[in-house]
């Protein structure tokens, strides 16, 4: 392997961040995770749902990443929450190596995947999102360890290997490298691609579909954008080598036992807590419209079939009729949408001299930009002291393994603390009533769950209707925060002093 700039400082970039999220406490969609390697642990062929003490059959957790996941725990029998953390790494160099790839369709230029590893994680806004897949470096920190990274980095492979299928590259001789009047991405002389290659491009896509479906409708947006690069007729033999890639990823999605990811299409069951993924653009995402925004101009203006332009087009397309239909899960594609423009920018500044007066002025702004993304908003993720005073911080939440070392595997426990019902499976006991909608189970019995827990929980339920609700899903252990009471015929277990909570156990 040459050593290159990139493989120096993505090196020292995976290595930083890998400990980084090592040091981040289980949070939010962690125990979800965790709870899925759990059940595959205990049962690889028929897990049962993730959250509950019911068939997972049909959930799309159960994914082609979550299997292998579970294979490795059964093997090693290390319990799920530390099998999600080594994940992290993994993914991560997965995620580092794609981007690589994509950026150098653009430029051979050796410092210009890192600047475009850099501007990823810092150029965003100087208010963070932290969310699943996006790439922040404090969302990062925290979201390291979930199927969604992986999905993009594996996204940015399948962008990488479009964009050499549609004849996508740079030229390579040094003439080309020192004109200014060159467009930083040309048409390379080649054949067509393989269908073999069709079909391998088609296998990871369904991958994709499988393990994180709204990054897959990225991924295909994104090989639609660099398709439009290739010069010539779309000619029968063509368009039937594209064909065979849909058909491929198809079979793929459509032949994955353990559910049918198809019966997602048109579920509206998450897109509300969507919303909040369009709220307040400006603070999150004026960075990169404003330092991007130049640099993809500047292409377009050098070739009008530069592919970057449209990617960006068709993300914002897609994630404005999210917001003008309600669908607001397709926000997910923000995550996404400002890749294009951050290559863009990288690929612009490290173009060889001399440079027009527009990149001239670009480059100092730039470099602010990343400054003041980093320390206002994502320093936080790699040290406390680090950034403006205020600045955010991954969330440290409370670990659950005084209580869960009390509770045997695939007990059920009933809980409705926010912090509670979203960690505890992660250890691997069940709750009564799951966190998240999923169609291993019927969304109104999902609510009817939740609705038995707050009566259980209610002081004026009589101890009569808490057994019956007990019995009914064979509760046996109660986890309470210090606000709630616990019932007179519940046995306290164990107890943190730090929070208050108590576990008490039950029997009916």
């Amino acid at each position: 392997m040459r050593i290159t700039p990139y493989v120096v400082l993505g090196g020292l970039f995976w290595v930083v961040v890998s400990a980084a999220a090592w040091r981040v406490p289980m949070c939010c969609d962690f125990g979800t995770h965790a709870a899925v390697v759990e059940r595959l642990r205990a049962d690889l062929l028929h897990p049962a749902h993730p959250m509950a003490d019911l068939p997972g059959a049909g959930s799309p957790y159960y994914s082609p990443y979550s299997l292998v996941q579970g294979l490795f725990a059964r093997l090693t029998d290390l319990p799920g929450r530390v099998v999600v953390r080594l994940w992290g790494p993994l993914n991560l160099l997965v995620l580092i190596t794609g981007l690589g790839r994509f950026t150098r369709l653009f430029s051979r230029r050796p410092w210009a995947p890192v600047f475009a590893l850099a501007f990823s994680v810092v150029l965003w806004g100087t208010d963070v999102t932290w969310w699943s897949g996006f790439l922040g470096l404090l969302s990062m920190t925290g979201n390291l360890s979930y199927p969604s990274t992986f999905a993009i980095g594996l996204t940015f492979h399948i962008w990488a290997m479009t964009g050499r299928m549609v004849g996508l590259g740079c030229a390579a001789d040094r003439m080309t490298e020192r004109s200014s009047r060159a467009p930083a991405g040309s048409v390379r002389a080649a054949g067509p691609a393989r269908p073999l290659e069709h079909a391998a491009l088609g296998v990871l896509t369904g991958v994709v579909v499988l393990v994180h479906p709204i990054t897959s409708i990225g991924a295909v947006l994104g090989m639609a954008g660099l398709a439009v690069a290739r010069r010539g007729a779309w000619h029968r033999a063509a368009a039937a080598r594209w064909a065979l890639t849909g058909a491929a990823a198809l079979a793929v999605a459509a032949s994955w036992p353990y559910c049918d990811i198809f019966t997602l299409i048109g579920d509206t069951g998450i897109d509300s807590m969507h919303r909040a993924l369009y709220e307040n653009p400006t603070g999150r995402y004026w960075l990169v419209a404003l330092l991007g925004a130049p640099a993809l101009l500047l292409r377009l203006r050098r070739d009008r079939r530069d592919p970057l332009t449209p990617m960006t087009a068709l993300f914002l397309l897609v994630v404005l009729y999210g917001w003008i239909s309600g669908h607001y899960t397709y926000g997910r594609l923000l995550a996404l949408a400002p890749i294009p423009a951050q290559v863009a920018l990288a690929v612009e500044l490290t173009r060889p001299r001399p440079w027009s007066t527009a990149r001239r002025v670009l480059a100092p702004l730039a470099a602010a930009g990343a400054c003041l993304g980093f320390f206002w908003a994502q320093a936080g993720a790699l040290a406390p002291g680090l950034g403006v005073r205020g600045v955010e911080r991954p969330p440290r939440w409370d670990t659950y393994g005084w209580a869960a070392q009390h509770i045997p595997p695939g007990d059920t426990v009933l809980a409705d603390d926010y912090y509670v019902v979203r960690s505890l499976p992660g250890y691997g006991p069940f709750l009564v009533a799951p966190v998240w909608p999923d169609p291993a189970l019927a969304e109104p019995e999902r609510l009817r769950r939740k609705a038995d827990v707050t009566t259980y929980l209610a002081p004026s339920t009589s101890r009569d209707t808490r057994a019956w609700i007990a019995r009914r899903y064979g509760v046996h252990w109660l986890l309470l925060t210090a606000g709630e009471r616990l019932p007179k015929e519940a046995v306290v277990v164990a107890f943190n002093p730090r929070s208050g909570e108590v576990l008490g156990r039950v029997a009916y």
